[in-house]
């Protein structure tokens, strides 16, 4: 019974937290978004003290119920290994702990945060992992989908779809998805829970809280007949049942055990004693102590601002020519380039919201697969707020249209060389008629001939950076017009 409620729970969870990033309405974010805020990394990184305290809670009462049940990530090796196991029944056994490839591993992620490169760590963080699966490789066979049913729909008179352009934001993105989906999944197809339990810096962290956990598998001895059915069901291959011990640093209470035995020998109870080798009990000073440096250090980079040496680009239709870098754009709310960096985990929870478009992840090193605004497929309309709304670390906090139309993140550049009045000598005003702040005036090229064509004239003051002058000129192949951030937002 307790599998069952289990996997029904786990089900429910993984099921909700996919629909997030395949919703590019952002509708159903209104009621489940709060599953993308209970995940531990972004909690970490929001300094959102009640989740954190809530998951250290739950994993001294009940093991690694989060790996189980929260984490998407974990929950799809399950469903993987499930997959997996239909080819060959009892395939795992007991193999010893990688403490040193487990904490190894947990010491660079942490070091890789503190010196700014968490762009890079946040590559094996299981909830960035798995949103970058979802949002590469679900969402676009979401949307054809939905457009498939938005032409059925057309041709009955009914509304109930409307299409969506299908496109893939950044090609290193989706490479970088299909290597982890090809990575865990073959863990989890061979070995079940192999990445939790060596390589995701999560796991670890929560695999130390869970020694010490109220409720845990334990194996009366009495009654069993040492079949070592139970080790061969376990996914963490935790279960040494030569010793009759469990190392529930590993096990992620999949209840797997419980539901294999037909003697009843394991049961999901308070442990009393211990179930560990003398040599691993010795151990456990060391691993405490690297557990409190690691957490030590996350803290530390969870507070710490990042470097900024970051990117921009011309809007384009056609394909553009590179030109000098600029710091990256960050939508309104994201406060700076560094605070997104601070505080991003590189979901993209936002990136597959992002109505026009505006959003994709960044290929630049720096603060790669974060969030980054480029203006080819559209500009950030002043009433859209839908990534601050999404966003569980307040890495792009939630604000109102108010004052949305009232945040300056960069100011518009007009390039004379590139303009169309200039190079063909032909009228445009393009970006003034578009520009919905009135930040742009065009006036005379020279003023002492009234019969002159007219050229743009940006008042920095009210421009708030929403690019629609840069996606809606039409000159051609560098834009004459386009965005250049500001280190910090500015409000008018």
């Amino acid at each position: 019974m307790l599998r069952k409620i289990r996997i029904s729970i786990a089900a429910i969870f993984f099921i909700c937290i996919t629909l997030l990033f395949l919703d590019f309405t952002g509708t159903i974010h209104a009621w489940l978004g709060w599953m993308a805020k209970i995940q531990f990394l972004p909690a970490v990184l929001a300094l959102n003290v009640g989740v954190i305290v809530l998951l250290v809670v739950l994993t001294l009462l009940f093991g690694r119920i989060y790996c189980s049940v929260i984490c998407p990530l974990g929950v799809m090796q399950d469903l993987i290994s499930w997959f997996g196991g239909k080819r060959k029944r009892n395939r795992f056994s007991y193999s010893a702990e990688k403490r040193w490839l487990r904490y190894g591993v947990l010491i660079v992620f942490v070091v890789l945060f503190v010196v700014g490169l968490n762009s890079i760590a946040l590559l094996i963080a299981p909830y960035s992992a798995y949103g970058r699966i979802a949002q590469n490789l679900l969402a676009p066979i979401w949307g054809f989908g939905n457009n498939i049913l938005a032409f059925i729909a057309e041709r009955i008179d009914s509304y109930a779809f409307y299409s969506t352009e299908v496109w893939i934001r950044s090609w290193v993105t989706f490479a970088v998805a299909v290597a982890t989906l090809g990575i865990v999944g073959y863990l989890a197809w061979r070995g079940g829970r192999t990445y939790c339990n060596t390589i995701c810096p999560v796991g670890t962290v929560l695999g130390f809280l869970s020694r010490f956990s109220l409720l845990k598998p334990v194996i009366d001895t009495s009654k069993c007949i040492d079949c070592g059915l139970c080790a061969k069901k376990c996914k963490a291959s935790c279960i040494d049942t030569k010793n009759h011990k469990i190392d529930y640093s590993r096990c992620v209470v999949c209840m797997d055990c419980l539901e294999s035995c037909n003697k009843g020998a394991i049961s999901y109870t308070m442990r009393k004693g211990s179930t560990t080798t003398q040599k691993s009990e010795e151990k456990v000073d060391n691993s405490r102590k690297n557990f409190l440096v690691g957490a030590g250090l996350l803290a530390a980079s969870a507070a710490k601002a990042q470097e900024m040496k970051l990117d921009g680009g011309y809007a384009t239709i056609v394909k553009k020519e590179p030109r000098a870098k600029f710091r990256t754009l960050t939508p309104a709310g994201s406060l700076s380039a560094s605070n997104m960096a601070a505080h991003c985990t590189g979901c993209q929870l936002c990136v597959s919201v992002c109505p026009n478009n505006v959003l994709h992840p960044s290929p630049y090193l720096e603060n790669f697969m974060q969030p980054a605004m480029s203006y080819e497929k559209g500009y950030c309309r002043p009433e859209c707020t839908k990534c601050g709304e999404v966003c569980p670390t307040g890495a792009i906090k939630p604000i109102s249209v108010i004052e949305k139309s009232s945040i300056q993140i960069g100011h518009a550049v007009w390039v004379k060389r590139n303009c169309i009045v200039i190079s063909d000598d032909v009228d445009c005003g393009n970006c003034a008629e578009h520009c919905p702040t009135g930040a742009i005036n065009m006036v005379l090229s020279d003023y002492k001939d009234k019969k002159s064509r007219k050229i743009p004239v940006i008042n920095k003051e009210r421009c708030i950076g929403c690019g629609a002058c840069e996606h809606l000129c039409p000159s051609r192949p560098f834009s004459a017009i386009y965005v250049k951030s500001y280190k910090e937002h500015r409000t008018i």
